[in-house]
């Protein structure tokens, strides 16, 4: 708990710790897996999507989420790798969306709430075949 910020049996905190060293995945990603777990949905935690790991996945709603942890001013590549990356992601049917950590932070439950309205909003669009 002191760690993570969650409850964890030795075996999950081991996983989640090697998972964070070979990702660097934010703790605040964690936060928000385990929020959106808490309120019913079944996320993936550093999905990978065939060329890069995602930080938190839904492939029913073709949603990835990305923790923005880094806000200094944006560099010109930056902002392009963000864009052809969202690029990619659409050009292959998913809409990627990215939340700032600050976010998560200080507001989990609106966080989550307004995720769940998201993937809800993307299953009613993705037609059936």
């Amino acid at each position: 708990m002191d760690s993570l910020g969650v409850e964890l049996c030795h075996k999950h905190k081991r996983r989640l710790d090697k998972l964070i060293k070979l990702n660097n995945t934010p703790i605040e990603a964690i936060h928000l897996y385990y929020g959106l777990k808490d309120a019913g949905v079944s996320p993936m935690l550093e999905w990978w999507d065939g060329s890069k790991s995602v930080d938190i996945a839904f492939s029913r709603a073709k949603l990835n989420i990305e923790i923005d942890t880094d806000y200094q001013m944006m560099t010109h590549d930056q902002a392009m790798n963000n864009l052809e990356e969202a690029m990619h992601s659409f050009q292959n049917g998913f809409t990627t969306i990215r939340i700032p950590h600050t976010l998560i932070r200080h507001y989990l439950s609106e966080t989550v709430t307004s995720v769940i309205g998201i993937i809800e909003g993307l299953k009613l669009n993705i037609k059936v075949v």
